[in-house]
């Protein structure tokens, strides 16, 4: 079946009925909701109807069909546009639910929000995320069809679509993530930019004067522009071209207008982001030649048409199987592997060759036991791919062997820096370059995709450019790992610009996003377990550039315990200690002996992830922090905010508020007070 061509239409009048309906489904949402942006919808409507009528590969009946076309929506304020085309070609959205847009409880909220409505790949609204997840999609499809296609079987073979605004592309976000998908030749990534040349506020002529289309030819996309915005046959040739273009990226620009057919706000930033206004609507449906009555009207004929979508996606689909069944057939244990990778499941056995870390009084990094830890992982986990913000050598993030993600035809390159192993779209080291904010977004298009388990690294201090996707990531719930390094001023001579304070405290405020800090070595191969297992939620592990002790565990508890947050690594006699002390182990530990040759008895107490300590069962979280102990003391190399919720008002954090300074990592850590001498006296201080 040639899904590129199984709707089009001679009748010119039924296109028009098609996206018109779709203007005026978004149209009536907005202004009965008195909220929400119609310009983008009633603009875009003609580009977002021939792709999805004419070209996009989709199963309405089953939305997470594993080789559907990715769709991307990336100016998500336009998002009645989306759920007016989920609703009429199938999906599982009724009528009643576009009436409820941006209601309490509806699944149709003021921005598009995966996991909320059937049918929408990612959640979008800050403007370039999407853009960048787009990337990450279109990585994941040439990923895992290198991997798992054979001549004969492209049981992955389907393309990654996006609308794509002006506000989009001004975002630093989408220029880090279009450089680099230039870069690595992303031939199945189509975007239609809406080039409608007004902002929220005003007319881009403004602030964004640019070639737009020279721009992303720079990059290395191939660009094409339609100069009428409802040309359908424009837009459809523009399509066919880029799909036929397999070495780029294609960028169609679409002059469009927004608010079109309005009579008073059309090309006005008014139509941006506020209803029409009855009176307008009113004029703008006469103006179109729609009926003004009743609201939501859906022409028969056209809600016929876009129907169709329905039985072509249950027939794609069923293809798709049938090809899948003779794959199975043909390479019953590659299939039985592809099969693993759809269900993101974790093989048998493959944590076996995590490493245990002997006890060592000078230790090692937490980085560097990671960089073990995942390499001892790597070669049973085929959907384990990531990389770093050019920082390999520093985050120990590097898989060895296990190639370079890179295009073909790259042989004259300078390679240096390159892990090795197969070179292509089969690799799993990714190279984001000095381009966090887009490793952020693009990670979240590698997990959303489905089929990888996507991991990203830089230094604790640079989180900062990822905390957009990083919130997007936890409010969809997706398997990101983050691998942040260099976590404290311990990591010396850099100083304050290097050196985080309040990260941790800002990683720790955001909702659905677990923050493992291990203590130790074998801590950190817990920590690995954990964030491999999590499944349903981002991970960030904060990790040392200095070498800590590796703890004796014959002589403590456990490093298991990790998995409830917190635990008793060392205890007082019959559990009664003086004081509590948390955090960091190796120097809290040092300062217990030092406290019981005072007579003075410690428990301590590590506690590598609030997260988890506070998900468990208020019983377990008394029994590591005994209510009748009020002498406490945090010790954190870290802004001293949010820990008084565990140290009580009679306790006492040492912690830094105030930035770093550049010297010696002992140096540093001795002059703010990270010292055995002076974590004793505070806890003392707590007795008298």
């Amino acid at each position: 079946m040639n899904v590129a061509s199984s709707t089009m239409t001679s009748d010119p009048a039924l296109d028009n009925e098609c996206i018109n309906t779709l203007r005026f489904l978004s149209v009536d949402a907005v202004q009965k909701a008195d909220s929400g942006h119609p310009g983008m919808p009633m603009g875009a409507a003609s580009m977002g109807y021939v792709l999805w009528t004419r070209f996009l590969k989709h199963n309405p009946a089953h939305p997470e069909w594993f080789d559907r076309d990715r769709f991307v929506l990336s100016p998500g304020h336009g998002s009645m546009l989306l759920y007016s085309l989920l609703h009429l070609t199938g999906y599982d959205l009724p009528l009643e639910q576009v009436k409820q847009f941006r209601e309490w409880g509806s699944i149709t909220p003021g921005h598009p929000e995966r996991g909320v409505t059937p049918g929408v790949e990612t959640t979008t609204g800050p403007l370039g995320q999407g853009f960048g997840n787009g990337v990450g999609l279109a990585m994941a499809e040439a990923h895992l069809a290198a991997c798992h296609n054979r001549p004969g079987f492209e049981i992955v073979n389907h393309f990654t679509y996006g609308i794509v605004s002006d506000g989009d592309l001004m975002e630093g976000v989408a220029s880090e993530a279009a450089s680099l998908a230039g870069h690595l030749k992303l031939g199945k990534l189509i975007y239609l930019y809406d080039d409608n040349h007004v902002t929220l506020s005003a007319g881009t002529d403004l602030t964004f004067t640019e070639d737009r289309a020279r721009r992303f030819e720079a990059y290395g996309w191939h660009t094409q522009s339609v100069a009428d915005g409802n040309d359908l046959a424009a837009i459809d040739t523009a399509l066919r071209a880029a799909r036929g273009e397999r070495q780029r990226p294609s960028l169609i620009l679409v002059r469009t207008h927004i608010g079109y057919g309005s009579p008073h706000k059309q090309d006005s930033f008014e139509a941006h982001g506020s209803p029409l206004g009855v009176d307008e609507v009113r004029l703008t449906k006469q103006k179109l030649g729609w009926p003004t009555e009743p609201p939501f009207y859906i022409l028969e004929q056209a809600r016929g048409h876009f129907s169709k979508a329905i039985e072509r996606g249950k027939l794609a689909e069923t293809q798709w199987r049938d090809k899948l069944s003779a794959y199975a057939r043909a390479f019953p244990d590659l299939a039985m592997g592809f099969q693993q990778v759809m269900r993101s499941e974790l093989p048998a056995e493959w944590d076996r060759d995590i490493p245990v870390f002997p006890a060592d009084a000078k230790g090692l990094a937490t980085r560097v036991a990671a960089g073990k830890v995942m390499n001892a992982v790597a070669s049973r986990l085929p959907a384990l791919i990531g990389g770093s913000a050019d920082l390999n050598p520093s985050t120990y993030t590097a898989l060895s062997g296990l190639g370079d993600f890179e295009p073909g035809g790259m042989n004259g390159c300078d390679k240096q820096g390159a892990v090795a192993g197969v070179w292509g779209y089969a690799g799993r080291n990714l190279y984001f370059g000095v381009r966090e904010h887009a490793m952020g977004a693009i990670l979240n298009g590698l997990a959303a995709h489905g089929g990888t388990l996507p991991f990203g690294a830089t230094f604790l201090i640079f989180s900062d450019y990822m905390r957009p996707p990083m919130r997007l990531a936890a409010l969809m719930g997706l398997h990101v790992i983050y691998v942040f390094t260099h976590d404290s001023i311990a990591l010396g001579q850099d100083g304050p610009t290097h050196q985080p304070v309040e990260q941790l405290a800002g990683l720790r405020a955001v909702p659905d996003l677990t923050v493992i800090r291990p203590g130790d070595a074998n801590e950190t191969a817990v920590a690995w377990r954990v964030a491999l297992e999590a499944r349903d939620h981002p991970v960030a592990l904060v990790l040392t550039r200095q070498n800590v002790a590796t703890l004796d565990r014959s002589q403590v508890a456990a490093a298991e315990g990790l998995r409830h947050g917190a635990y008793v690594l060392a205890d007082a006699p019959n559990s009664r200690p003086d004081v509590i002390l948390i955090a960091e182990v190796g120097l809290i530990m040092a300062a217990r002996q030092k406290l019981q040759d005072q007579k003075v008895v410690a428990r301590v107490v590590s506690m590598p992830s609030w997260e988890l300590f506070d998900a468990q069962p208020q019983g377990y979280r008394e029994q590591v922090l005994l209510p009748s102990v009020r002498a406490r003391l945090a010790v954190e190399a870290g802004a001293s905010q949010g820990w008084h919720r565990y140290v009580g008002d009679h306790g006492d954090v040492l912690g830094i508020d105030r930035f770093g300074a550049s010297a010696p990592g002992d140096v540093v850590m001795r002059e703010y007070g990270f010292t055995v001498a002076n974590v004793c006296k505070r806890a003392l201080a707590l007795l008298r």
